[in-house]
């Protein structure tokens, strides 16, 4: 904490221009984004890597953790969210130069996270088996499936603060230590993996239940370090235990951003949750190849959260600064960049699909029936890219029901009733469609959406100066 305060200008002085304001925009989008990018690339690897040794145990393993998706992908979607409303009020509110304003929002944020590992804690203890047997009565994927929420959920204090350490991180611009936060947990997870899974080194043999305690272990280490970078090299925001309370005003503001980007991410456990529904009515070797597929797809999106979640608090800051020619060229430079990355992964998941599989042991059936998925999935990867950073552009600026209109339309109104429809003409390789027709829809919807949001930004930040 000293170290923070004696980096605070003096009374009097004139505060400190924050580099989000002044920079060039293509090295500061570079330097805010590639270690993110970084960074997420290795949290995808663990993700699979996670996966890869799971399938080693059996397909049934494999079928549960993939089942478990869903209630991974809400954790991450209150995590997220949360960590978006935070990041968009404290960038905002340093642009604004309104310091109390900014540390308040920092020492609040801490507190919601910690009130969501609680609820999530209860909840997997709670919920967990029930959630399993809604989906399959198949009792080694309940069992394998149970045992592995119950951990990542019960145990969610970790996931939860280092979301939150990293993104106060992230938002005042020192993106290279998050990406050290992330990258040591990652490391710490995917050494565990196998030592845990397998039983090695005199460690006992916990199978799927060891690939959840090397999850979690490796995120409450990564937490810990990120608040240590946090109280020492982040003279920004000043962290203070005695002001880490619920302050209603903050709170507020924090899930008026927050929630929307929480119920879109939880729309996508909820598509997740139905598309399993109807892959099973076919195999259950579907669901394993579109548990596969989710990892995979990893190491395509998450780079592109990675530059997404390094744009955002430049948006935000310029545009509480008004400065609507810097939030315009970063948003073109941002999506250009997506759009790149997207194309590289639609043409890798069409011209490798196979060799993609082959690291889950797949059976012949599982790659016959993966083969075709992904090279029908990836051509929904040439839209998606422009569409994440539209939406975000909307949430930075203020405006995330928008974002949240789209989300909904895409999964809720477009995704999952064309896969039901399409299921109904009993053939599995016309299912996978639906992600390319939802995409379509998605696009139509971020192009209107996001040309509104500048717009009256525009007339915003113009006001006080006509």
């Amino acid at each position: 904490m000293k170290d923070n305060e004696m980096q605070t200008p003096a009374p009097g002085a004139a505060p400190q221009e924050n580099k989000m304001g002044t920079m060039p925009i293509a090295p500061l989008l570079a330097g805010m984004a590639v270690p993110m990018m970084i960074s997420m690339l290795v949290q995808a690897l663990y993700n699979v890597v996670d996966s890869i040794f799971v399938a080693q145990i059996s397909q049934d393993a494999l079928n549960a953790v993939s089942l478990a998706f869903p209630l991974q992908n809400l954790m991450i979607a209150v995590g997220g969210g949360t960590g978006v409303g935070m990041n968009a009020l404290l960038s905002r509110s340093l642009g604004e130069k309104k310091q109390d304003m900014a540390d308040r929002a920092a020492n609040t944020g801490i507190f919601v996270f910690l009130l969501s590992a609680v609820v999530f804690g209860v909840c997997g203890f709670l919920l967990a088996r029930p959630f399993f047997l809604a989906q399959t009565d198949i009792a080694p994927i309940v069992d394998y499936g149970t045992a592995y929420a119950r951990i990542c959920l019960g145990l969610s204090i970790g996931i939860f603060s280092q979301f939150c350490f990293e993104r106060l991180l992230q938002s005042t611009g020192r993106t290279v230590y998050s990406m050290i936060t992330q990258i040591i947990g990652a490391v710490i997870n995917i050494i565990m993996d196998p030592i845990l899974i397998f039983g090695l080194f005199g460690f006992p043999r916990m199978e799927v239940a060891g690939a959840a305690v090397a999850t979690v272990m490796g995120q409450i280490i990564a937490a810990f370090i990120g608040l240590v970078m946090n109280l020492r090299f982040n003279p920004d925001i000043h962290i203070r235990f005695r002001a880490i309370r619920p302050d209603r005003e903050i709170v507020r503001e924090i899930y008026r951003v927050g929630v929307p980007s929480i119920v879109m991410q939880s729309i996508g456990s909820v598509m997740t949750f139905g598309m399993n529904k109807i892959l099973m009515g076919f195999t259950d070797t579907a669901t394993a190849v579109f548990g596969a597929y989710f990892k995979l797809q990893s190491f395509i999106f998450m780079p592109v959260f990675g530059l997404n979640n390094g744009m955002v608090p430049i948006i935000s800051y310029n545009y509480g600064a008004a400065r609507m020619d810097r939030v315009r060229r970063t948003f073109r430079l941002t999506a250009t960049v997506a759009t790149v990355v997207m194309v590289i992964g639609c043409a890798a998941f069409n011209l490798i699909p196979h060799v993609l599989l082959g690291f889950f042991n797949p059976s012949q059936e599982m790659l016959s029936i993966g083969t075709v998925a992904l090279r029908v999935i990836s051509y929904s990867f040439l839209l998606a890219g422009f569409d994440i950073i539209a939406g975000s552009v909307c949430q930075a600026i203020g405006n995330p029901v928008y974002t949240l209109i789209c989300s909904v339309c895409r999964q809720l109104a477009a995704l999952l009733p064309a896969a039901w429809l399409l299921a109904q003409t009993g053939i599995l390789d016309l299912v996978w469609f639906c992600f390319p027709i939802s995409e379509v829809v998605s696009l139509v919807l971020s192009i209107l959406f996001l040309r509104r949001t500048l717009k009256a930004a525009d007339a915003k930040t113009a006001a006080p100066q006509s």
